[in-house]
């Protein structure tokens, strides 16, 4: 195994791991940089726990290389507040019920970060394809387009 130091730019901070290339994104995030809010739940890029945005682009941390997002920009679900306060999509998930036990929690507000960064009101067939890749086992899935629909809608 071939150790070799690799720079990202984690939640706005630079970072340089020691690591294999090879090792899967979300170890890095979890077990050197102890960004522990990104989950595993599938291990295999189906349940969208482990969503984080890569260079302003939705990506599964399980199936990244960390190798693959060197001199990346990352954001996992620690950096989403602003200023120290809970982003709206956030507010908009406790306020609306949308989340539960809380493994999918993050991945479901990184993708509806990414979903509101490209289309700022979106309809309720655009949040459920933009959701399609986070699966949930707690909820029927209402209360989470419910909290997307509240943090689209502009400040009353």
């Amino acid at each position: 195994m071939s150790y070799q130091h690799i720079s990202l730019v984690v939640n706005g901070v630079p970072r340089v791991v020691e690591t294999v290339p090879m090792r899967r994104l979300l170890d890095v995030l979890r077990e050197d940089l102890h960004l522990t809010g990104t989950k595993e739940g599938c291990g295999e890029g189906e349940c969208g726990a482990c969503s984080v945005l890569v260079n302003g682009e939705l990506a599964n941390s399980c199936l990244m290389p960390v190798g693959q997002a060197a001199g990346a920009e990352i954001l996992t679900i620690e950096g989403v507040s602003e200023n120290g306060a809970a982003h709206r999509v956030q507010k908009a998930f406790a306020e609306c019920g949308g989340a539960q036990c809380g493994i999918c929690t993050p991945g479901m507000v990184m993708a509806s970060l990414y979903l509101l960064k490209r289309i700022v009101h979106p309809s309720r067939e655009e949040i459920c394809e933009a959701l399609a890749g986070n699966l949930c086992r707690c909820t029927g899935y209402q209360k989470i387009v419910d909290a997307v629909r509240a943090a689209a809608l502009p400040d009353s």
